[in-house]
């Protein structure tokens, strides 16, 4: 009698994905964004090199009015879930325009 031996394999991939929020003013958009990638490249590598896993940086650059790099769509197709530019850049506009009316107020 012989016995049969089943070896399953699993392979799991993990995909890692680093976010990083900016809104600076708006002409410092693609700067930003640069800076960004350059900054957590050595991370991503080492994060890689540790887990053997995949990991990717997705750099969300805002401009203080609203402003938005055009790979901003391609980056945001790579985040599980649906987010909109537009409400993103709303949320952007609303935020600096209420640390804009803190600031005033505490001025007077």
């Amino acid at each position: 009698m012989t016995r049969d031996i089943l070896i399953i394999i699993i392979i799991i991939i993990i995909i890692i994905v680093i976010i990083d929020v900016a809104i600076p003013a708006d002409r410092h958009v693609v700067q930003k964004e640069a800076e960004k990638k350059l900054k957590y490249n050595s991370l991503r590598i080492e994060i890689q090199r540790m887990w053997n896993v995949i990991c990717t940086i997705v750099p969300v650059i805002i401009g203080a009015t609203g402003i938005v790099m055009r790979s901003l769509r391609k980056n945001l197709g790579t985040v599980p879930g649906k987010y909109s530019i537009e409400s993103l850049q709303i949320t952007a506009i609303l935020r600096i325009s209420h640390i804009i009316r803190k600031v005033l107020q505490s001025e007077a």
